[in-house]
C-alpha cells in the first residue's frame, strides 16, 4: 500500500525542520490570545525550548474558557462546529481537508475510495462522529452516519447500502457483528478503524476470525489523531501533525526514553494550537520505526491513567504534590507514595530514590507537602519501577 502522503516517510532531518517552523507559528499565535494559559514562560526559538513552556491540563482549559468562553478568547477561523465535552470543555471543528488529521489512519487501516464506512461514532455533542467522517472524506470514501445503539437498523443498513468498513468503539462492531448472525444477514465488512476504548487482543483476533481486520488509533476531542497503528501493528506512530512528550506525571520533566509517562501533546493547529495539552494518558516511546516503512516516532499505545490522584487517610494526594516533594530536595532522584491498608486503617509509604541528605528532612517535607504523616523509605536510585506511577494504590476494594 501507497502512504497517505510524503510526510509519513520523510527523513527526520526533514520533520525537524518542518515542526519547528510550525511549532513556532503555533506558540506565537497562543501566546497573541489575552489571558491564555498558554503563554510562554520564557523566548522560544525551537524545539529545545518546548520544555519552558507551561503544561496545560483540561481543568486549566475548563477556567480558561469559562473566562472567556467558548474557547478561551482564542478566535478559531476555520470553526464549522463547535462541539461540548464533559467539563465542559468546548471544541472547534473545521470543515477544511482532514482538519482532525484522521485520514492518515483510515488509510493505513485500507480504506480508501472504493469504500463505504459505518461510522458508529456518535454525532451528538461530542466531535467523535465528525472526527472520523472528516478522515473518511480525505481518503474519498462514503460514509452512513450511523452513530450508536439501534442494532437491528443498523444490521439493516449495513447490508442494504454494501458498507465494507466499520469506525467506532471496539466493542460495538462485535455487537453488530452478532446481531446481523442472529438476523440471519451476513455483512460485507473487511476493516475496522476504532477508538474510543481498549482494543482487547482476544477481541482483535476475533474480528481476524471473521475477515475483518482492526487497527486502533489513539485520538482525543481536544486534539484530534495522535497516533495510530498501521498493519505492522509493531507500536502506534505519531501522527504528524502533532508533537508528543512522555513526562513524569504531575510535572512536564520528560521521562528517560522507554520509561512510562503522561502523554503531553503539542498540535500544530494554527485554528486552534494547543501547546503542551497533558493528556492524563499513560505510554512509553518505542525505540526504532515501523516496519511498515513511517519514520515517525513511535510510542506503545494506552497504557493507564496519568492521573493517579488517590485518597488516603481521607486527604486527596495529587502527582502534583509528588512532585513539588521531589523538588525539594537536590538528593532526591525520584519518589513513589503507595496507599495501603494496615488493619483497618488507610496507611501510607513514601518510597525516595536519593543520593543522600537527612531522612528526618525528607519525612518533614512529606508531612508538610503531603499534609500526612507515614513512613518513608529511602532507596538507591534505580530502585523504583519504571511504570509511569508516583501514586500506587495497593488497597483491595473487594467486598470479599
Amino acid at each position: 500500500m501507497t502512504h497517505f502522503d510524503d510526510l509519513e516517510t520523510r527523513s527526520q532531518d526533514a520533520r525537524l525542520a518542518s515542526q519547528t517552523e510550525a511549532f513556532l507559528a503555533a506558540v506565537s499565535a497562543a501566546q497573541n490570545v489575552e489571558g491564555s494559559c498558554l503563554v510562554a514562560d520564557g523566548a522560544v526559538a525551537g524545539l529545545d525550548d518546548l520544555i519552558k513552556l507551561p503544561v496545560l491540563r483540561k481543568s486549566q482549559l475548563v477556567e480558561w474558557q469559562k473566562a472567556a468562553p467558548p474557547f478561551g478568547g482564542m478566535v478559531v477561523k476555520n470553526a464549522a462546529h463547535i462541539f461540548q465535552s464533559p467539563g465542559p470543555i468546548y471544541e472547534p471543528g473545521g470543515i477544511s481537508h482532514d482538519w482532525w488529521r484522521m485520514g492518515r489512519f483510515l488509510h493505513a487501516v485500507g480504506i480508501g475510495k472504493t469504500d463505504i464506512v459505518q461510522n458508529c461514532f456518535g454525532y451528538h455533542l461530542t466531535p467523535a462522529g465528525m472526527i472520523f467522517e472528516s478522515g473518511a472524506r480525505a481518503v474519498g470514501a462514503a460514509v452512513v452516519p450511523a452513530g450508536t445503539g439501534q442494532t437491528e437498523l443498523q444490521v439493516q443498513a449495513a447490508k442494504d447500502i454494501g458498507v465494507t468498513s466499520y469506525a467506532g468503539t471496539p466493542d460495538f462492531l462485535k455487537v453488530i457483528l452478532d446481531k446481523a448472525e442472529a438476523m440471519g444477514k451476513r455483512l460485507n465488512i473487511t476493516k475496522a478503524a476504532v477508538g474510543g476504548g481498549a482494543l482487547f487482543p482476544s477481541l482483535r483476533q476475533e474480528y481476524a476470525d471473521r475477515g475483518i481486520s482492526c487497527l486502533q488509533c489513539y485520538a482525543t476531542a481536544d486534539l484530534g489523531n495522535i497516533a495510530y497503528e498501521s498493519a505492522a501493528m509493531d507500536g502506534m506512530i505519531v501522527d504528524e501533525g502533532v508533537i508528543v512528550e512522555i513526562v513524569t506525571p504531575g510535572t512536564g520533566d520528560p521521562v528517560v526514553p522507554g520509561e512510562v509517562g503522561e502523554v503531553v501533546v503539542t498540535a500544530l493547529n494554527l485554528d486552534y494550537p494547543l501547546i503542551r495539552f497533558a493528556t492524563g494518558d499513560l505510554s512509553a516511546v518505542l525505540p526504532g520505526q515501523s516496519p511498515c516503512g513511517r519514520t515517525n516516532m513511535r510510542i506503545k499505545g494506552w497504557m493507564g491513567r496519568a492521573d493517579q490522584t488517590t485518597k488516603i487517610k481521607g486527604m486527596f494526594v495529587r502527582p502534583e504534590q509528588v512532585a513539588a516533594l521531589v523538588a525539594r530536595h537536590d538528593e532526591i532522584v525520584k519518589a513513589r507514595v503507595i496507599a495501603s491498608r494496615d488493619g483497618e486503617q488507610d496507611a501510607m509509604t513514601v518510597r525516595l530514590e536519593t543520593t543522600g541528605g537527612d531522612a528526618r528532612a525528607f519525612a518533614n517535607s512529606v508531612r508538610e507537602v503531603l499534609k500526612l504523616k507515614g513512613d518513608v523509605e529511602v532507596v538507591v536510585p534505580g530502585s523504583l519501577p519504571k511504570d509511569g506511577l508516583v501514586i500506587e494504590d495497593t488497597r483491595s476494594y473487594d467486598s470479599a
